[in-house]
């Protein structure tokens, strides 16, 4: 077992100075957040070496999955990144600015605008997966096969439950 974290600290002050208040649950909800934390740099600076932020590689990935053309609509970027749509279409801006992605009328419905990577971008984000996807798997190197396969199985669980709580 791993010697005592941050959190286990956490919980041991809660425990002495409110022991009726039950504060478990901090094992879970605190080492995510402290997690996140600590990953979104790491991930950050494989994103960088690329010249994206994480944000870019978000949207150009969403589209590169789709496989050819490569291109979706505003509405279906959205809902592939639960983002509002104003930030869907600043991101957009700015990385048609940069020759990474074009919008164009979509030929089925003209009221509709398509966002499609350029070939820059496609180069871009294949180039910046591969390092992407072995940062990842770097980080997750202190946990085997099995814990790996343990820890999927217990975040799809809470990922799924969560939506099922009542936001109010």
């Amino acid at each position: 077992m791993p010697p005592p974290d941050h959190v286990d600290h956490i919980i041991e002050q809660w425990a002495r100075e409110r022991p009726d208040v039950d504060v478990s649950a901090i094992a879970v909800i605190g080492r995510i957040s402290r997690i996140e934390q600590r990953l979104q740099p790491l991930l950050s600076r494989v994103f960088a070496r690329h010249g994206l932020a994480w944000w870019e590689y978000d949207v150009l990935a969403a589209l590169r999955r789709t496989g050819p053309p490569f291109e979706l609509t505003a509405g279906q970027l959205w809902s592939s990144l639960m983002l509002t749509s104003g930030a869907i279409t600043n991101r957009l801006d700015r990385l048609e600015g940069r020759g990474l992605v074009e919008r164009l009328r979509d030929p089925e419905d003209a009221r509709r605008v398509l966002a499609r990577l350029t070939d820059a971008g496609r180069a871009t984000i294949d180039d910046a997966l591969v390092d992407h996807a072995a940062n990842e798997t770097h980080l997750l190197a202190s946990l085997s096969d099995r814990d790996r396969a343990t820890l999927v199985r217990l975040l799809r669980k809470l990922h799924q439950g969560l939506d099922e709580v009542d936001d109010g």
